[in-house]
């Protein structure tokens, strides 16, 4: 979930270049839905690989300012997956791939390795446990001076974030995904242990993230703020697809007209035929 390491802007150009490969895809599976996609999922999509290009472009290319790291975290790990969870790719998929495709994504997705990282606690797991091993051990200095970890953790946090949203309140199919009471209580769960985390690096910015060589306590207090006010904006918006995404499933829906044919004199008076 978080962006640990200044990279010039020669690095950037392969991860933008991934972000477009994203939506030309995703354009291109909705161009082949002969049923019709619907309009706000295609936005949604598109919102989040607009996320991704800001956290992967402009941002990757200033300076390695602990602020700037840290609003990377709150796009890359928070705010991009669930914009892209919400824009459901493995249902488009499965609407457009071919029948044999189709039955090879439905048995990945019953597949029991599937079934425990998909699992809203272990998602949560993954993207907080994953954010404090980085903030809390020499991986944060590490990848300031290693493009190849620092890539390789943007992936990782991208990758988690997103499947906590898919987990907790994605659209996507997910066989024996836990009801709204587990997912509410894994959210819950993330929110606070983001929460500590960001009061726990605040109060030992001193000496946290550990071997940084050149330390600006007052910039790093103010980054721990930001995760701090920055996740919970972030945690609603996780909670408001969580229970918008509940509350359709539950709402009734409407009964569709039948088309009873040409009436007749008397019709309404005759039993039904068993």
């Amino acid at each position: 979930m978080t962006v640990l390491a200044h990279a010039g802007a020669g690095s950037a150009t392969l991860p933008l270049a991934g972000v477009a490969l994203l939506v030309a895809g995703y354009l291109l599976a909705v161009s082949r839905d002969r049923r019709g996609w619907r309009r706000r999922r295609t936005v949604a999509w598109l919102a989040g690989c607009a996320v991704l290009a800001v956290a992967l472009g402009p941002l990757a290319g200033g300076p390695g300012d602990p602020r700037v790291h840290m609003a990377q975290h709150l796009l890359l790990g928070m705010a991009a997956p669930l914009a892209l969870a919400l824009g459901a790719p493995v249902t488009l998929l499965l609407r457009v791939a071919p029948p044999p495709v189709g039955r090879r994504v439905g048995r990945l997705l019953r597949a029991r390795p599937v079934h425990l990282l998909a699992h809203p606690v272990t998602a949560a797991l993954l993207t907080t446990g994953g954010l404090a091993l980085v903030l809390l051990t020499p991986l944060y200095a590490a990848a300031e001076r290693n493009p190849v970890l620092h890539h390789a953790l943007h992936a990782h946090y991208l990758a988690a974030g997103y499947l906590f949203a898919w987990a907790v309140a994605g659209p996507d199919p997910a066989p024996r995904r836990p009801g709204v009471v587990v997912r509410g209580g894994a959210l819950l769960g993330a929110a606070a242990g983001h929460a500590v985390l960001a009061k726990y690096l605040y109060a030992h910015a001193a000496t946290l993230p550990p071997g940084l060589p050149d330390r600006d306590v007052a910039a790093l207090r103010s980054a721990a703020r930001l995760m701090y006010y920055g996740g919970d904006v972030a945690e609603l918006l996780f909670a408001t697809a969580l229970f918008a995404a509940w509350y359709h499933r539950r709402r009734p829906r409407r009964p569709q007209p039948v088309d009873a044919g040409p009436s007749r004199p008397g019709a309404a008076r005759q039993p039904a035929r068993r």
